[in-house]
């Protein structure tokens, strides 16, 4: 027996939808206007599918699904140069945004890619023989890149990222210049994050 598991995404915008995965090279491969909007989307051996749901939220959208290649970055690097060619731009945060190819500490690279309508497409390839999580580090500043890590990229949870980071450098220590230099890229990227998501909330309430 041969199976196909296929993830179906809700969007509020099919046309946007579809423009953007045009951008990062899929085809549409299908595409239906009436009774309800719906359209089929392959790239390779990756095929999603939407549908136009009325009264969607992409703010609030928690849709995702996984993506294990085993050349992440050649991929990575394919998406953005199809966004910066689409858009004049490569979206980092905001809807949609295209995250960094990062090291995780459950033994995969990977990066995250958000459409229009809020679904994010995780993209990993394999790097250990195990998906366990590394044990937490036990210096300070290195828990904390840890954990801010999992929390700000695993979990989309980037206010709780900044908590702790903001933690770990007001108690008395000295980080090493790369401990430094990561968690205040990290802390950046964090705040950026959570901005367009409290834009996004304005713009809502208008």
């Amino acid at each position: 027996m041969a199976e196909t598991m296929i993830p179906l995404f809700p969007c509020h915008a099919l046309d946007e939808t579809l423009d953007f995965y045009r951008a990062v090279g899929f085809d549409v491969t299908f595409r239906q206007k009436a009774p309800n909007p719906y359209a089929v989307v392959r790239r390779g051996d990756m095929e999603l599918h939407f549908f136009q749901l009325k009264g969607y939220d992409p703010q609030a959208s928690y849709s995702t699904c996984y993506v294990v290649t085993d050349d992440v970055d050649t991929l990575h690097e394919a998406f953005r140069a199809g966004l910066k060619q689409t858009l004049g731009r490569i979206p980092t945060r905001g809807l949609p945004r295209i995250g960094a190819v990062k090291d995780m500490s459950y033994g995969v690279r990977q990066f995250l890619m958000t459409d229009p309508a809020g679904n994010c497409v995780r993209v990993g390839q394999p790097i250990a023989d195990s998906f366990e999580h590394a044990p937490v580090p036990r210096e300070r500043y290195a828990r904390a890149l840890h954990q801010a890590t999992l929390l700000g990229e695993s979990k989309q949870d980037h206010a709780a990222a900044v908590r702790i980071i903001d933690r770990a450098l007001a108690t008395d220590g000295t980080p090493t210049p790369v401990q430094l230099r990561e968690l205040h890229a990290l802390r950046a990227e964090m705040a950026a994050h959570l901005g367009a998501e409290e834009q996004g909330q304005e713009q809502e309430s208008l």
